[in-house]
């Protein structure tokens, strides 16, 4: 659909933010259905990755995680919808940063700042973080294949003022602006699954043997960037509140691979603290070693 389709979620957009967001979450209640009994979106693999992630649990315990999870999923799906048209008082109520002048103290200092975080909470609210400070921030995406959710992804994660940059062309602005004497703070998701090619390091992540990306490490080591990670709670149903966690301030200086375990160490207690707000569809174990 294109351009075409992409109007059209933005006029529902506009339909829907004629109603607060807790009549939004009457919806999600109702759309859980969907995915969780009728189109059974994958089941199986939520099943095996929380049965190979927490043995110890017994089944209805992992099934009652599972349920929460696609509970979320629908509450997130909403609040997205919602976000595009949320205004700016609200935006930053929605997700409040507890202290935010760790990240503006370094951006002051003229500092290039990497802030890493998984698909855990809504992370697509994060893109309030431009109502929290003056500076120049990125976030750092992989283009999508649908144009309408490219398109719409774009719009709302640049809603106000985060600058939406495409993973290829990261290094490359990062560095124009480390030049140009430009601060800046690039958010990095970074629990993806590299492709085989891309694996250089493994490590034991939720009982399993897991590969994991180590690119925007690099970046953050050739820039000698100070790295943050976004450590992040949900507090009820539309809030969320995120803590700066310091992993270190010249990223040159640590040894290879140790941003990268810090980082996937503290996404891990974040998951194990509250389970079902992590993106548990992700076929994030597809490789074996």
């Amino acid at each position: 659909m294109g351009k075409s389709g992409f109007y059209l979620l933005r006029a529902l957009t506009w339909f829907i933010q004629l109603f607060p967001l807790r009549i939004h979450f009457l919806v999600s209640d109702i759309l859980f259905v969907l995915p969780y009994y009728i189109v059974r979106y994958r089941r199986d693999v939520v099943a095996t990755n929380l049965a190979n992630s927490f043995p110890e649990k017994s089944l209805k315990e992992r099934n009652l995680i599972a349920r929460k999870f696609y509970h979320h999923f629908c509450d997130a799906f909403v609040e997205n919808l919602y976000f595009d048209r949320i205004s700016r008082r609200e935006g930053k109520n929605r997700v409040k940063y507890l202290n935010p002048e760790l990240l503006n103290g370094y951006l002051d200092e003229g500092r290039q700042v990497f802030a890493f975080f998984g698909h855990y909470n809504n992370w697509e609210w994060f893109c309030n973080l431009s109502l929290y400070s003056d500076h120049r921030l990125y976030a750092v995406y992989k283009k999508l294949r649908s144009q309408t959710f490219e398109l719409f992804y774009r719009h709302i994660r640049s809603r106000f003022g985060v600058i939406p940059l495409e993973k290829a062309d990261t290094f490359r602005q990062l560095k124009l602006d480390h030049q140009d004497n430009i601060p800046s703070m690039s958010a990095l998701l970074f629990d993806q699954t590299p492709k085989p090619h891309e694996i250089h390091h493994w490590i034991t992540f939720l009982n399993q043997e897991t590969p994991v990306l180590t690119g925007a490490e690099k970046v953050a080591q050739k820039l000698d960037g100070v790295v943050l990670f976004l450590y992040s709670r949900k507090i009820r149903r539309g809030y969320y509140e995120t803590e700066f966690l310091l992993v270190t301030d010249h990223a040159r200086s640590c040894p290879e691979f140790e941003i990268t375990d810090r980082c996937n160490s503290l996404l891990e207690r974040q998951i194990l603290e509250q389970p079902e707000f992590w993106l548990w569809s992700h076929k994030r174990w597809k490789h074996k070693r």
